[in-house]
């Protein structure tokens, strides 16, 4: 096997492990992992070139299915050309790059406007560990305006506790919580900012176990209901109908003794959907919009054209 192969699956099990966890930093690191593999590919063959990082890109694929962070990185950076290796590995490397720099981007510029949205005194809920999302909530803090965060603690992978442990470092007011406590505390948030991993073309959610009944419980007391999502998180193929696969993840996650249990097991799904009737607003690079918009992103950002589909 060689050293770039090798690199390339060393990347894809921390993806599919969850080492690298959280949209935005998955679709990053699989755009600099393919970039790597290109660079390091030693043939001057056209053909052998193209097949080898299809097969690469086809591995990253493969290692989280719902994330469509990672099918979107992967699609912007193999739009690469070029007549021979040197010139399609630079345009590959250059589509790479571009990606990872927009995606940095966005997470800046996406903190500047939702924090307009956010008032001097109020309390945030969030739930697992976003970089939007906690962009939004960071930016608000450095503007002066005091806040209060409470997070969740996101079982069964306790994404909740790295969010704690950032907002207290950024000296954030925050509080703990259990998820099923939500309900309990949801009448003293002023807003709920979550992040996503896949905005469908009608506008709806697909992110974190747990965020659907966030979002009913927010609907429920009126308490404002943000998605703090990059332009790349938007699914193209929801267009043509097709549904986001939700990942099952093992069941030692949720109960690491289940093997000792012969009439039990465990149901482990990674994610939810929240349908977009729940959502309030959906904070992007590109401004602030209601999640009927969502088709407009796919076509006008992503230069989604249905007749060649």
């Amino acid at each position: 096997m060689t050293d770039s192969m090798d690199n390339l699956l060393g990347v894809a099990r921390d993806i599919k492990s969850m080492e690298i966890r959280g949209a935005a930093l998955i679709g990053r690191s699989a755009a600099q992992a393919l970039r790597d593999f290109a660079l390091e590919l030693n043939t001057n063959d056209l053909n052998e070139f193209n097949s080898e990082v299809s097969k690469a890109a086809d591995i990253l694929l493969n290692t989280r299915p719902t994330a469509v962070s990672l099918s979107n990185s992967i699609r912007m950076v193999m739009r690469y050309s070029g007549e021979d290796v040197e010139t399609a590995s630079q345009s590959l490397v250059s589509n790479a790059d571009n990606f990872v720099e927009r995606s940095l981007k966005a997470v800046e510029t996406i903190g500047k406007i939702g924090s307009h949205r956010i008032r001097d005194g109020d309390t945030i809920l969030t739930h697992c560990n976003s970089s939007v999302a906690l962009s939004i909530i960071k930016t608000t803090h450095q503007s002066g305006k005091n806040i209060k965060v409470i997070s969740t603690e996101s079982r069964p992978r306790y994404q909740g506790h790295l969010t704690i442990g950032m907002l207290n470092d950024w000296g954030i007011n925050t509080e703990l919580i259990v998820d099923s406590a939500v309900r309990t505390i949801i009448n003293e948030v002023d807003e709920v900012i979550v992040g996503a991993d896949v905005i469908t073309a009608n506008g709806s959610l697909v992110n974190k176990i747990g965020t659907a009944q966030i979002a009913l419980c927010a609907h429920e007391a009126r308490t404002s209901f943000m998605v703090a999502a990059e332009t790349y998180k938007f699914s193209p193929e929801t267009i043509m109908g097709e549904l986001v696969p939700i990942e099952m993840r093992q069941e030692e996650e949720v109960y690491p003794q289940i093997s000792d249990l012969k009439n039990v097991t465990v149901r482990n799904p990674a994610f939810d959907v929240t349908p977009h009737r729940y959502i309030d607003i959906i904070c992007t690079e590109v401004g602030a919009i209601p999640p009927e918009m969502s088709y407009m992103i796919i076509k006008e950002m992503q230069g989604w054209d249905l007749q060649n589909r």
